[in-house]
């Protein structure tokens, strides 16, 4: 791992911490919250890549689980939310299209990634049966949030950044 993606990994992984944190709404049924963390890890793995994505999706979600008290989620976090920052960050770089489209795609099949993750740990898993079919309006606007605050982002950060 280079330099740059070490350090963008702990800044990313600890922004997105920061933007989990930044605002929850409980969701009853499931024991779990509703966040806008997803739209960080968008930016991550868009600017610089599915390694610092994945990194700074499990990492800074999971520990944004610890911090909040939902600890019991944070395992199934850490592998859903890393493998939603590496899906963005892969399709990203994958996609042959114009910027936007790719863009769009990979939050999109990223996102989806989320909301089939999180329905998949609640219903097998944790036991929340019907619960978790509760969840997964809360997760799709979840993925929603994301994309109109991250992509938005991730433009203003390629710009800045040059890169």
């Amino acid at each position: 791992m280079r330099t740059l993606e070490l350090t963008a990994s702990g800044i990313m992984a600890a922004l997105v911490c920061v933007a989990t944190l930044f605002f929850i709404l409980p969701i009853p049924a499931t024991q779990g919250y509703f966040n806008v963390g997803d739209a960080m890890i968008v930016a991550a793995a868009i600017v610089f890549g599915p390694m610092v994505g994945a990194i700074a999706g499990g990492v800074g979600a999971a520990l944004a689980d610890i911090l909040a008290g939902y600890s019991y989620f944070a395992p199934f976090t850490f592998v859903i939310k890393g493998l939603e920052g590496a899906i963005v960050g892969l399709i990203y770089a994958k996609i042959k299209s114009r910027f936007i489209i790719k863009l769009v795609i990979a939050w999109i099949l990223g996102g989806l990634e989320m909301v089939a993750g999180y329905f998949i740990s609640e219903y097998l898993f944790l036991g929340y049966g019907d619960a978790a079919f509760v969840e997964i309006p809360f997760n799709l606007t979840q993925m929603l949030v994301a994309g109109i605050i991250g992509i938005p982002l991730v433009i203003a950060l390629k710009r800045v950044l040059k890169i």
